[in-house]
This record gives structure tokens, sequence and C-alpha cells, in this order.
């Protein structure tokens, strides 16, 4: 079994709760995750300190391979010149050198890209063509009982409740050829609230009898809550057990000082069957 613990939105800069962040270090010690995934906005306006300070947090997690995406708010908003000629400098030089990447696990491989786009999107973010091909590469050729997961800050698909989220553009696009590939799971943050489902959800797509599943998390330690999450913070834990995928949503609760989950989805991996009722092994559809 593959355990992710998978964190968002850290925000590191005035609207962080240093609290939350120490409860989220203590729980995560219990989680024996196996990566951890960060899915951006680990500053609030892209500064050098606020950066180090994300660093030295990441650095305090467990001790298990890191997968990091930058999100719009680890690019400088106000410092224009910086923004337009060198927006990724201070990511670089403190959570890493590779925007977007990959990584090899044992039945499993994870890529991220880079959302964010400094001179055209700031805000809503946008996948370009170059990335899906690199997707097209890292994960056509795959053979099916590898999961594929894809982690990239801005999201999909909007969340399907009444906020009125717009999407990237182009975002619609870009799903469909991650479902075309067989990408099990789309992790991503951005929204600052959850929604766990599949994007069958929201958008019936070209492929109307497969899609992915989504797994957005909130802001996991800053007060920036939005939507059922306004001024609350929560995580994601993901375990990928066989064709099975299991997501557990973690919220904190001020009173008690910790993280306490409060659901649990249970998926079959995108084309495959949930057990049968005589506890037949999952399979794909005929």
């Amino acid at each position: 079994m593959l355990t992710l613990l998978h964190v968002s939105d850290l925000h590191f800069g005035p609207p962080y709760l240093p609290v939350v962040g120490e409860a989220l270090l203590e729980v995560a010690q219990t989680l024996n995750a196996d990566v951890i995934v960060a899915s951006g906005d680990f500053t609030q306006r892209a500064k050098r300190q606020q950066f180090a300070d994300a660093r030295r947090f990441l650095d305090r997690l467990p001790d298990v391979p890191r997968v990091v995406v930058p999100g719009n708010h680890d690019v400088a908003l106000w410092r224009v010149v910086e923004r337009f000629s060198r927006p990724f400098d201070l990511y670089r030089e403190h959570l890493g050198a590779d925007l977007d990447g990959v990584l090899h696990l044992d039945g499993a491989v994870i890529v991220w890209l880079n959302s964010t786009s400094p001179r055209r999107a700031i805000s809503n973010g946008r996948i370009h063509l170059d990335q899906l091909a690199f997707c097209e590469r890292e994960l056509g050729d795959l053979p099916p009982e590898v999961v594929k997961i894809v982690v990239a800050h801005h999201h999909f698909l909007p969340a399907p409740d009444f906020e009125r989220d717009q999407t990237m553009p182009k975002a619609r696009r870009a799903l469909d050829l991650l479902v075309r590939h067989g990408v099990d799971l789309i992790l991503g943050g951005h929204l600052h609230r959850a929604y766990i489902g599949n994007s069958l959800d929201v958008y019936a797509g070209a492929d109307r009898e497969h899609g992915t599943i989504i797994v957005q998390c909130g802001t996991t330690t800053s007060r920036r809550g939005r939507g059922r999450e306004r001024e609350k913070n929560s995580f994601n834990v993901i375990d990928v057990d066989g064709e099975l995928l299991r997501v557990t949503h973690y919220l904190y609760f001020e009173e008690e000082r910790r993280f306490a989950p409060v659901s649990r989805h249970l998926f079959p991996r995108p084309g495959r069957r949930a057990l049968d009722r005589t506890g037949a092994t999952p399979g794909r559809r005929p």
C-alpha cells in the first residue's frame, strides 16, 4: 500500500497560523506517509523570509520523498519586474529547482506541473501544451497496474458548490488528455476548501465512463479558508491499495488544538469496479 500526505496553501506570512502548523507537524509523525505532496501557495507574498520559513517547516515533516509545486502566491504580485523577468528565483532557491517533474515509486508515478502563469493568468493559472506533452511522455506507456497521479496547484474543475470559481483556461482540454492516459488521481489546492470526488461529477468529458478522482485540499495552516471550510484548516491522506483508493479528510479542531479525520471516501480506480458482494477482487470493466 502507498500512503500520501496531501497538504496545501500553507501561506507563510501574516495568514499563517503557528498553532495549526505545530498540530500538523505532530499528526504527520503518526500517519506513516510514504510521500508528502504540498500543492502550492507556500507563501503569502513570495518574500524571501516567507520562503525560508516554509522551507524550515517542510524540513520538520517526516523524511520521505516530497512533491512540491508552486502556487500563484509563490510568485511576486506587486514586484512587477521580478514577476515578468525571474518569477521563480526565490521558489527555486528555497523549495525546488524543478517546476515540472516526475517521481517514480513502486507501483505508482507522480507527475507534478507548474500551473502558475505569472505573465498572463496569475490568479487562475494555466497548463500549457508542452506540459501536456510532458505528461504524455511520462504516463502514456505505463502498464495498467501502475497508479498515475498528477499534482498541480490550480483546479481543473470547480468544486460542485455555490462559490462559482473560475477554472484554468483550457482546463477541460488538459483534463480530457489526462483521463485518456488513465490518470487515477489529480491533487490540487488553491480553492481553500476541500473537494473529493470524480471529475464526472462536474464535467462529463470526452470519456463519459471513467473520469478521474479529484482530491482538492483546503488551506492547511492559514486563516484563509473559504466556503464550508471558512476559518477552517484541512489536509488529506490518500491510501492506494491495489485497485482501491481511500481518501481520509482531516479538519483542525481549535478547542482540542489537533487535526482529526472527519470523512473517508473509497473509490475503485477509474475504469475498475468496487468489490462485489462475493468479495471478488475488483477488475476492469468489460
